[in-house]
């Protein structure tokens, strides 16, 4: 019974985005959903408070974060990170438009990882900063 209430409440939202979102998760802050559009090579930026598209943001070759990987990064601030199927680079977008706002919603900085690409990437839970 429970089930069946819940899903007669259950509200859908379209927000036009890019082909073929795919996995992500959340920023630090569990305000902005962070998902691959990965035929287009793109991270989409979603604002779940109102829920509207933020920013597509280009990427390496065939973004697939996971959930991505959520750190503070000593010169950008707040970063959330994706890893690529297509290629060994990893992606460090910055996640606080109220602080670091001219990092917001764009890569500031890529990483060489190695090997061919990457299906996940998270960080260490006991890891420092």
């Amino acid at each position: 019974r429970l089930a069946a209430t819940a899903t007669r409440h259950l509200r859908t939202t379209e927000i036009e985005g890019a082909k073929y979102l795919h996995d992500g998760g959340f920023d630090s802050t569990k305000r902005y959903f962070m998902v691959a559009a990965n035929q287009s090579n793109k991270i989409a930026v979603i604002d779940t408070r109102h829920n509207k598209l933020v920013k597509l943001i280009d990427v390496d070759k065939i973004p697939h974060p996971g959930r991505g990987a959520n750190f503070v990064h000593p010169k950008f601030g707040p970063v959330w990170a994706t890893g690529h199927l297509g290629s060994e680079k990893i992606s460090l977008i910055g996640t606080d438009p109220e602080k670091h706002k001219e990092n917001a919603w764009k890569v500031v900085q890529t990483l060489d990882g190695q090997g061919g690409g990457n299906l996940f990437i998270k960080t260490h839970p006991k890891s420092g900063d």
